[in-house]
Parts: structure tokens; sequence; C-alpha cells
């Protein structure tokens, strides 16, 4: 039996980073089967992205509220996906205004949930943290520092690196 993830993705750099996270995981469960929200470099692994990123990059509030519908009907879509697929686990990459919500349907589904890149509570809106606490069951950070402002919360917290840096030890950049 494979094992099932849904990853949420809905922005470039979430797409990349992503990408790499599964090809890490396909390493050691080669039966990995992902389905969600992404763009090329997720397909090109493998995932079944039923919304491209193009789709989902939005700037600014007006123009959130003029696609307010596909969002709407997306998140819908997405959830329906869950209970008929019944991933093994949910990992969702940055993108806090959708993912948050997503994770907390996902919470009330029974599904494990995981957010990768963490929301930057630490810069801005802290008022987050107690909510991502009830929903999230493992949240892996890519600052060091940032595990201390979910201290006293209850939500395991890894540091796990930055994705660009651990690149830049794979590929240096030459001297000029």
């Amino acid at each position: 039996m494979s094992t099932r993830i849904c990853i949420i993705a809905g922005e470039v750099s979430g797409d990349q980073h992503a990408a790499a996270l599964v090809s890490a995981l396909q390493r050691r469960c080669p039966d990995l089967e992902c389905f969600g929200t992404g763009g090329e470099r997720m397909r090109a692994c493998g995932v079944d992205t039923l919304y491209d990123i193009r789709e989902l990059a939005v700037m600014g509030i007006s123009e959130v509220l003029r696609r307010y519908g596909f969002f709407r009907k997306m998140f819908r879509h997405l959830c329906t996906e869950l209970d008929q697929r019944k991933p093994d686990a949910v990992v969702l990459v940055d993108y806090p205004g959708f993912n948050l919500r997503f994770a907390a349907q996902a919470h009330f589904r029974g599904i494990k949930v995981i957010y990768y890149i963490s929301p930057q509570v630490w810069a801005w809106k802290q008022s987050r943290i107690p909510k991502m606490a009830k929903v999230i069951d493992h949240l892996l950070t890519i600052f060091p520092f940032e595990a201390r402002h979910f201290a006293n919360t209850g939500l395991p917290v890894t540091f796990v690196g930055h994705p660009l840096i651990d690149e830049l030890h794979r590929n240096p950049i030459p001297a000029a």
C-alpha cells in the first residue's frame, strides 16, 4: 500500500521547495503518491497538481476579492479530494492565507498536518500562533530562531534549514 500526501504550494518559491521535499521523500518512499496544488517543478516530480500556481498568484486584497469565487471553489474541491483520496498527511508549504484555513479542514478530518516553511509570525500576525498550534501536527521551520515563538504551545517544531542555503552549499557562487 502506498503512502499518499496532499501537498499545497501556492507560489513559485513554494513549488520549488515542495518539489525538493517531494524528491527527498520519494527517495525514502518510492511508492509515494502526491496530489495538490503546485507548478512545473512539482509536476516534474510526479505530483498530480489539481491547480497550477499561476492560477493562485494574487497580489493585494483587491485581487483576492476579485478572485474570491475561484478560491472558494478551489478550497471546496480540495476538501472533497481529501475526503475521496484520504491522504496519510497534508503538507502545506508557506502560502498562509490559504494554507492555515486548509490546515483546519484537514485537522477536522483527522488528517496529519505538516507545515513546511512557517508563516513568518515572528515578523507579523503573532495572533496566528494559537490557531496554528490547534490545527498543525508538526511545524518545519527554515530559520533556527522560529521555534522559540511556538514554545509552550504544544506544537512540535523542527528546524530543517533554509533550502536556499542548502542549494548554495551544493552549488557555490564562483568568486569574481
